[in-house]
């Protein structure tokens, strides 16, 4: 091969990984821009910490007189196919008996949902949490816990009669131990409800407070962290923190 043709073939290389390095760039830029200036596929999502949390409400509203909305699941699927802006995130419990789509009667793509047993946050929960706020845009999140928590019962019994539980239920105790540890100093009548509710607040004040990402958008008032308690007997959901 001739010198020429060898560096011709170089220079073309060169120019294609330029070209790609561009392309990737470009991408990652626009993945980090503010929702504002990309295609947001709901625009409705697009609001203010007050009315994220006035949304939630009035969904849970429409739930307990049983006037959901109709949900058209073939035309949001599609919407969504190219991006997601959810208004709120929510960290709930995984107890089957509660949706957060359902009680707040909301659609594909409108919540982003983390659960773990007990609502208690952790480095995953608070990775995931950072996404939905950080780059996703959603200027809500709710910590949601719930009537007869399944995991709230087994760190009251951790704690007031020293029980073991097998595997890693264990773990999930111990981590909840602390909200059950200030429901007690109250002397409560119902301490399950009690420390279902210490358990909201704590984590609540842990995401205010959470480093760098969340606390930066609280004082800067483009994230707004509130708590409410769902109500298994009436779906009803209980906000326990100043709005």
């Amino acid at each position: 091969m001739c010198i020429n043709c060898n560096l011709d073939k170089h220079a073309q290389l060169g120019r294609r990984r330029f070209l790609t390095a561009m392309v990737s760039t470009v991408g990652l830029l626009a993945t980090s821009l503010p929702l504002s200036a990309r295609a947001a596929p709901k625009l409705e999502n697009v609001m203010a910490p007050d009315a994220a949390l006035a949304r939630l409400m009035q969904g849970n509203a429409r739930y307990l007189k049983g006037t959901e909305s109709a949900r058209g699941f073939k035309t949001t699927t599609e919407l969504l196919s190219k991006g997601q802006n959810p208004y709120a995130c929510i960290l709930g419990c995984a107890d089957s008996r509660v949706s957060p789509e359902l009680c707040f009667d909301e659609n594909q793509g409108d919540l982003f949902v983390t659960r773990v047993a007990g609502n208690f946050v952790t480095p995953e929960i608070l990775a995931s949490l950072e996404y939905g706020t950080a780059v996703l845009k959603a200027p809500l999140i709710m910590v949601l816990g719930h009537t007869s928590c399944g995991a709230i019962n087994a760190a009251i019994k951790a704690v007031k009669n020293d029980e073991d539980f097998p595997g890693h239920i264990q773990k999930l105790a111990t981590d909840l131990s602390p909200a059950v540890k200030r429901a007690m100093k109250t002397k409560p009548e119902n301490l399950e409800l009690a420390s279902v509710k210490e358990n909201v607040l704590l984590n609540v004040a842990k995401l205010q407070n959470s480093t760098p990402l969340l606390r930066r958008m609280v004082q800067n008032k483009q994230l707004q962290v509130v708590g409410g308690v769902y109500d298994l007997n009436t779906g009803r959901v209980e906000l326990i923190t100043p709005i």
